[in-house]
């Protein structure tokens, strides 16, 4: 005798079949990464603009120091936050992996800021940004051949899209004089950006990404140390404006828009990530050309369209890669 199903009885689901948190989990971290793309962008040009205004007052190692010890403060009070939502402990990398997120820390936050805050020195914002974002391009080689990560033809399509743009920007800069030094320290930077982009791919298999930003903030920071008299001294003698504008560089362009960045770096490849920042350059000229009156010629604007274009090539997934 076959017992008759009671009518509200669940409906059983096939094993494997997708459920609705299952299939919107994908579109969620899609969205979040794509949002800490912007966001990563964004802060990371205001960071050129604002060490072009600070750079009148602090020379470029009291300002490094400025800004990692800020953002060290920041960073650690958002790890104790985040564990203690979690009720996780933190937890440290050991060994070679600590010795490298250390190592990486000082070359990220310390000599990386410093060849920057350097190279404001020399140049305008615009300019400095459209040099250090030459690094990108070095990501994405040392990406393909360290990493495994290949070359993509979307994403070798969207370099060449959004370096022709820079070069655009690059042949009509604000000022239009050529300071080697400058040029040099900029192109230094760009160097210590792609090394280090590169370095942080591998490590964060093996180290929490907010837990391995704040290590390496700490280290970037104590690497600076030697800069402490003069931080002090300038920093006597500095307006309030630009010791709130080192608060705004060590939290925002800093605290932040590095953790953001390490989110995303560790969900796409290097190269991928890399590419993002190609809207860098454009977002520092529009700053500039509003913050410090530093107007850039019409050319400009199509490099920036240019260069905005380049990044939706590379960084926007395929329509098939969704659908799967």
């Amino acid at each position: 005798m076959t017992t008759p199903a009671r009518p509200d009885a669940p409906t059983a689901i096939p094993p494997g079949a997708p459920t609705a948190t299952s299939a919107d989990a994908p579109a969620t971290r899609g969205a979040l990464t794509l949002l800490a793309m912007a966001v990563t962008a964004v802060l990371w040009a205001s960071a050129f603009v604002g060490v072009r205004a600070v750079g009148h007052d602090l020379d470029a190692g009291a300002l490094t120091l400025g800004r990692v010890a800020v953002g060290s403060v920041a960073l650690t009070v958002m790890v104790l936050v985040v564990h203690a939502r979690r009720r996780t402990p933190v937890r440290l990398p050991r060994g070679r992996v600590l010795v490298l997120v250390l190592a990486w820390g000082v070359a990220w936050f310390g000599a990386y800021n410093l060849t920057l805050n350097a190279a404001e020195q020399h140049l305008d914002a615009g300019t400095t940004a459209l040099l250090v974002n030459i690094a990108p391009m070095l990501v994405a080689v040392l990406a393909g051949f360290l990493l495994g990560e290949g070359f993509p033809r979307r994403l070798l399509v969207g370099i060449a899209i959004a370096f022709t743009g820079i070069v655009v920007i690059a042949v009509a800069t604000t000022t239009g004089r050529f300071d080697a030094v400058g040029v040099l320290l900029g192109l230094a930077t760009a160097v210590l950006y792609a090394g280090a982009a590169t370095l942080q791919k591998r490590l964060l298999p093996h180290a929490d990404a907010l837990t391995m930003t704040w290590l390496g903030c700490l280290a970037g920071t104590v690497a600076a140390l030697p800069f402490l008299p003069a931080l002090v001294t300038q920093a006597g003698a500095a307006p309030a404006s630009s010791l709130l504008g080192v608060v705004y560089l060590g939290i925002f362009p800093t605290a932040i828009a590095f953790s953001t960045w390490a989110y995303v770096l560790k969900r796409v490849s290097a190269g991928r990530a890399a590419a993002s920042t190609y809207s860098v350059p454009p977002l520092v000229v529009l700053m500039s050309w509003v913050l410090l009156d530093e107007v850039p010629v019409p050319v400009v604007l199509v490099g920036g369209v240019l260069a905005l274009a380049g990044v939706a090539v590379a960084t926007l997934p395929r329509r098939a890669a969704r659908a799967r």
